[in-house]
């Protein structure tokens, strides 16, 4: 009797981003939970100078003791060729001619921030012709950049607190006019605002800042990640977050039960510190919120996935108000795996159990077609 072929599964990580090590946890997460017998894993780590290599097996993906994971660059060095018809990656060996490794069936994109999540590896495999799970190009870089994400949620009347983007160039030819936009947020009369990264997550780059004085500082601190800057009025309320699944067979997408960030200790905000490192956060799912508001943060987080037109997947976070309002913070159209990472914990609760979870992902994208959709 022949043996049925596996589906084989590139798995992407690493990257460019300062949140490269996050996207190796998580790809060390994913691998151990994909069923292989069904699946063949093909592991693809990319360095942090964009090299893209078959990392060696014993290439440790979790943090250990505090020190953080890392695609160093060692092992044979990967393309991707642009040949629809081709679908494999290439091992190229200095001196040799290159030579196929597999053809891929599905690729799963674990990169977070720029050069990855923002629509960047998208559209690599589009030009491929190669399925991938997650977004698409548009929706992706419409999720990575907050100031656009922002707008096209205002432009569809979904709740948005005040903001005030920061250009690179402005910046560095008006930065007292920038200054003063961000005084009316509230600064001016010591309310804090949060200054952010446009383009990063993780919490990569961001600082509370409830002290004129201290707001240079804070926006060079976030353009250390990305030239482009958001600058958010803090808004008062409980974090809160939900994920976002893709509708099975052309269906409506799905929403989970949400989860509350609870923070212990002195953290003013949920930074990469207490989401990876030192273990003082923990997750109520769901929150301690009535029916109907449960009710209503999944129905507004599958209209934020729509309105972006995502795929596959994604986690939308809100903060929710004293007097009982839904604000959108913002979206991670490949939101972390991680053992920590809210996302998996979240759909556990509402009945998919991460393997579950990884096969429905992996299912959906080799459902779907390639090219414009």
């Amino acid at each position: 009797m022949s043996q049925v072929s596996k589906i084989r599964v590139a798995v992407v990580f690493g990257g460019r981003s300062s949140e490269h090590a996050i996207s190796c946890v998580t790809a060390g997460a994913v691998m151990a939970a994909i069923d292989r017998d069904r699946y063949e894993v093909v592991p693809v780590g990319i360095a942090r100078d964009g090299r893209w290599v078959l990392p060696p097996a014993d290439l440790s993906l979790a943090i250990e003791d505090g020190r953080l994971p890392e695609v160093t660059g060692a092992g044979s060095a990967l393309a991707l060729p642009f040949d629809p018809d081709g679908r494999g990656l290439l091992v190229v060996r200095p001196g040799e001619i290159p030579e196929t490794l597999a053809e891929v069936d599905v690729v799963l994109p674990l990169l977070h921030g720029p050069y990855g999540e923002d629509g960047t590896i998208q559209g690599l495999l589009d030009l491929a012709g190669v399925r991938y799970v997650g977004a698409g190009v548009l929706a992706s870089a419409v999720g990575m950049d907050k100031g656009y994400m922002k707008l096209v949620w205002q432009a569809r009347g979904l709740p948005v607190g005040p903001y005030v983007l920061v250009g690179d160039r402005e910046w560095r030819r008006e930065r007292k006019r920038k200054i003063d936009e961000i005084k009316e947020l509230g600064l001016a009369d010591g309310a804090p605002v949060f200054v952010k990264p446009a383009r990063a997550g993780s919490s990569m780059g961001i600082t509370r800042v409830a002290d004129e004085a201290a707001l240079e500082a804070a926006v060079e601190a976030a353009r250390e990640h990305d030239p482009k800057v958001v600058v958010e009025a803090a808004v008062e309320g409980r974090e809160v977050e939900c994920g976002v699944l893709q509708g099975e067979d052309d269906g409506p997408a799905v929403a989970s039960l949400p989860a509350e960030v609870l923070m212990a200790g002195e953290h003013d905000f949920y930074d990469f510190e207490t989401k990876y490192l030192d273990g003082s956060t923990r997750m109520a799912i769901p929150p301690d919120l009535p029916a109907a508001a449960i009710e209503e943060v999944r129905r507004v987080a599958v209209q934020a996935f729509e309105a972006l037109d995502c795929e596959g997947l994604a986690r939308v976070d809100f903060f929710h108000t004293p007097d009982g309002r839904w604000i959108l913070n913002e979206i991670n159209t490949m939101p972390g795996f991680t053992p920590a990472s809210a996302f998996p914990q979240m759909w556990a609760a509402t009945g998919l159990d991460y393997p579950a979870l990884v096969d429905r992902l992996i299912q959906t994208a080799l459902k779907r077609s390639t090219g414009l959709r």
